[in-house]
């Protein structure tokens, strides 16, 4: 089969191992760990002095760079979670990259500091001092940084805990062992600033499909389900019985979502080519 001239480019490429093969069977497909995460390089945040590194950004930069450098075409954003800021940023600082935008169960981010109370700010911002600079956040990842504890939080984010594999175990373990992770991972967890998705949507010129598992315990699909009023929004899926990780836990609900949302806005941008000429 001869593969159609679409790139789709997903994000944490571990974790999209069950649907990689599908679309490469019709499509140019790329997987890309984020700067700082899983098998890519993590510089000492600490080397950046007082502006951030890891910025939603930083990472939208990096996934522009790759489309231009390495796609070398306009791309589909495939996301899930956090990637999903990643994705909506990338769209909003260089348009015409993506093609369209898939949003798995996007995060909510509810620990960002414009969520927060006013009287509870200092304590949070005390509090992420705490992790960064003192020796606790370094011995509460050592904890985390476990088989045990990555599959304890794993069977919270699955609905269908079966799914939770010992391969899996592994594939976000292993990335998290490697020199600098740790630096990395407290950085991140202590950024409560950047962008919310809500303030992006509106922002993107592309299509977005939002699809969200409705056994999520981290970001609930109640509150989800007010990015679908948005106009870029062309629809908002419900995965029954999925969890936090839709496209791990159900890739066969969402292999074909994806195929779909290609094939119908590679087909519109072509038609739209043709009555252009």
């Amino acid at each position: 089969m001869s593969l159609s001239r679409d790139s789709v480019v997903f994000l944490y490429s571990d974790h999209w191992r069950k649907n990689i093969s599908v679309l490469a069977k019709s499509h140019r497909v790329y997987s890309i760990d984020l700067i700082g995460y899983g098998y890519s390089d993590k510089p000492n945040p600490r080397e950046f002095g007082v502006n951030s590194f890891y910025t939603f950004e930083t990472w939208a930069t990096q996934l522009n760079e790759f489309c231009m450098d390495v796609v070398k075409d306009e791309a589909f954003f495939i996301c899930n979670s956090i990637g999903g800021l990643v994705g909506l940023q990338a769209a909003v600082i260089e348009p015409q990259i993506c093609k369209g935008i898939v949003l798995l169960n996007i995060s909510l981010r509810m620990l960002h500091i414009k969520k927060q109370p006013w009287y509870g700010r200092p304590f949070i911002r005390s509090f992420q001092n705490l992790l960064r600079n003192t020796a606790v956040g370094k011995f509460f990842y050592r904890n985390v940084a476990t088989p045990q504890s990555v599959r304890s939080i794993l069977c919270q984010c699955y609905h269908d805990t079966s799914q939770v594999t010992e391969e899996l175990v592994q594939k976000i373990l292993l990335p998290g062992l490697e020199p600098g992770a740790a630096d990395v991972f407290l950085e991140f967890i202590c950024y409560s600033e950047g962008p919310l998705p809500e303030e992006l949507i509106p922002r993107v010129k592309c299509p977005v499909l939002v699809a969200w598992g409705d056994k999520d315990p981290w970001e609930p699909i109640e509150l989800g389900r007010a990015y679908g009023n948005f106009g870029s929004v062309e629809d908002f899926i419900v995965l029954p019985g999925v969890g936090h990780c839709p496209q791990d836990e159900a890739p066969h609900l969402v292999n074909p979502l994806v195929e779909s949302f290609v094939a119908r806005h590679a087909s519109a941008r072509a038609g739209a080519s043709s009555k252009t000429i």
